[in-house]
């Protein structure tokens, strides 16, 4: 299947552009990757803006749950994506993905297969927040801030009604339907229950927390990580 949103492919093209041009500059400069941080969340949990300032204070890329699902569905833009990888990068990528296969039950469907390869392949550029698709159970854990959003039904009915103008009631119901199919869809996808805490490395309840407050618990735990991820790679 050949992706036919234009704007998907556009968004794409401008990604791995940035791709090519960050591992140049890194390359020259021997920097080590920005990091990757994953986002699970409640429907209603957080709100647009607080990804929006994730993304400009860390200089993230931020990877949407939608686009992944398009360019996962399209044999030919997924391999457009995992192309871009070194040939070492690559079987880096393809080692993992066994391993996974291994060990967390994949489903062996097309889609599965592509899923895996595009968010690894976004893993492995770095500088990045991946919203969704299962991301925070591809990655490797010690190289990913894995975080999730929860919140109680009314903060998350609040959210949704100030988002996109609808009834509370409107927005209970599409809260209760989205939260039913990701969490039908990891479990099919995955065999994990998405509410399982063990597969985080934060759960963040956003009712009495402010944007500011949340950017600030996620620059400390991903320095954490890096202080941590670091430690193991010179042992």
């Amino acid at each position: 299947m050949v992706i036919e949103n234009t704007e998907t492919k556009r968004i794409v093209e401008k990604q791995i552009k940035k791709w090519e041009i960050s591992k140049e500059r890194r390359k020259d400069s021997k920097e080590a990757p920005l990091p990757v941080i994953t986002i699970s969340r409640q429907p209603g949990s957080i709100v647009n803006e607080l990804v929006q300032r994730l993304s400009k204070e860390l200089k993230l890329d931020i990877i949407d749950s939608k686009i992944i699902h398009e360019v996962a569905e399209s044999v030919q833009m997924s391999e457009k994506v995992v192309s871009h990888l070194d040939e070492k990068t690559r079987n880096v990528l393809d080692n993992w993905i066994v391993y996974l296969k291994a060990t967390r039950f994949l489903l062996t469907d097309k889609y599965v297969y592509h899923l895996t390869k595009v968010i690894g392949a976004a893993g492995e550029q770095g500088g990045a927040i991946i919203i969704g698709r299962g991301a925070n159970l591809i990655l490797p854990p010690d190289e990913t801030l894995r975080v999730r959003f929860i919140a109680p039904m009314e903060t998350k009915v609040r959210h949704m009604v100030q988002e996109f103008n609808i009834t509370e009631e409107d927005a209970k119901q599409r809260i209760v339907l989205k939260e039913a199919e990701r969490r039908d869809s990891l479990r099919r996808y995955f065999k994990v229950n998405i509410e399982d805490p063990i597969n985080y490395d934060l759960i963040i309840n956003t009712e009495f927390l402010g944007v500011e407050n949340i950017i600030g618990v996620i620059k400390s735990a991903l320095k954490f990580k890096k202080t941590f991820s670091r430690r193991k790679t010179d042992e």
